[in-house]
């Protein structure tokens, strides 16, 4: 008996089985990677005290981490060092 295709559910385990013709197949491309290897990484900087080096300057992004009710959490840089570090509010 050949195996049917079906789809499963991860979490909870219910499967459904695939008729012919529900699923279409597409290729899947390569993903192109761009490697950084300077220190200029495009990002915006401010005035940030890096503890590891003492350096004064540091990119800076904001992430949401946790529930969308509760605020972001501020993550900064070292441009001089690459020491990444986070601030909470």
């Amino acid at each position: 008996m050949p195996a049917k295709n079906v789809f499963k559910c991860r979490k909870c385990g219910f499967e459904k089985e695939i008729k012919k013709g529900f699923v279409s197949k597409t290729e899947r491309k390569e993903r192109e990677v761009t490697v950084l290897e300077e220190r200029s990484m495009g990002m915006p900087t401010t005035r940030a005290i890096c503890e590891e080096c003492g350096n004064d300057t540091a990119y800076w992004w904001l992430r949401q981490l946790r529930a969308a009710d509760e605020s972001e959490v501020r993550f900064f840089r070292c441009t001089k060092c690459g020491k990444t570090w986070r601030e909470y509010n």
